[in-house]
């Protein structure tokens, strides 16, 4: 979709992905899988909160799969949540909120008491883990009685430093020849946003909130899902996993 300022909204989201799949080549699959837990658990036509949702990716998908969905997305990021309202203009199933999540009264702003699905990718890694656990907490009272929570990220098992040693190079080596091939990673391609006529603004916004990357904590898998279940949520356990990242999915 290209608006009355210029922008192909759409190019900017392909953009977003190609630079996310240079990290996680991956990526897609965990899109599914969650999709799939959604459909099994709460239906095809779910109320979904899009936490940190950057520009929109799960909303995204979830409206391709589920035309009958509604999403509601929620980040601090000005520049991607210019990205993700240019994107669904005029979607009436789609509603986005700027939030801080670290705030305690974030949950006010948002259009609906409950939801189905409460969905998140790449994101909550920035958190360290207390404030991450009271999120947690905060997302169980959201999510109605047999719904879902899912979180997608980076979740290190530190009792097998070799694993993990051997991972991360392989990971690296390969990324390193896709960048050689022409991938942009993450900071060339805020590069790119900061010199574009309608994202500049934004961009040097977002990082007078953020830095050049905030990095918090990156717990195990086993830790999301203990926490999750001490939090509120009845079930709680991996989905999927690559050998680097996993998906925990907790039902209320």
């Amino acid at each position: 979709m290209t608006t009355s300022t210029g922008t192909d909204w759409a190019a900017w989201q392909n953009s977003w992905d190609r630079q996310q799949e240079w990290y996680m080549p991956d990526r897609e699959d965990r899109f599914r899988i969650m999709l799939d837990m959604v459909e099994a658990l709460v239906g095809t036509a779910p109320r979904v909160l899009d936490l940190a949702c950057g520009t929109g990716s799960i909303t995204a998908r979830v409206l391709a799969r589920f035309p009958e969905a509604t999403s509601t997305g929620v980040d601090l990021d000005p520049a991607l949540l210019a990205i993700a309202r240019g994107t669904f203009d005029g979607d009436d199933r789609v509603s986005f909120v700027t939030a801080d999540l670290k705030d305690p009264d974030w949950a006010a702003k948002l259009p609906y008491e409950s939801y189905d699905a409460v969905l998140t990718a790449t994101a909550l890694h920035w958190l360290h883990s207390e404030p991450l656990a009271d999120l947690y907490g905060r997302i169980a009272e959201l999510v109605r009685d047999g719904g879902v929570f899912m979180n997608a990220d980076h979740m290190i098992d530190d009792s097998t430093p070799r694993i993990n040693a051997a991972e991360r190079a392989q990971r690296h080596a390969r990324m390193d020849q896709a960048k050689r091939d022409g991938a942009l990673d993450w900071a060339q391609w805020w590069q790119v946003a900061a010199k574009d006529p309608v994202l500049a603004e934004p961009t040097a916004r977002r990082f007078e909130i953020y830095g050049e990357h905030a990095d918090g904590d990156m717990p195990s898998a086993d830790w999301h899902a203990r926490t999750l279940r001490e939090k509120g949520f009845a079930e709680a356990r991996p989905v999927w996993c690559s050998p680097s990242d996993s998906l925990v999915l907790a039902v209320k």
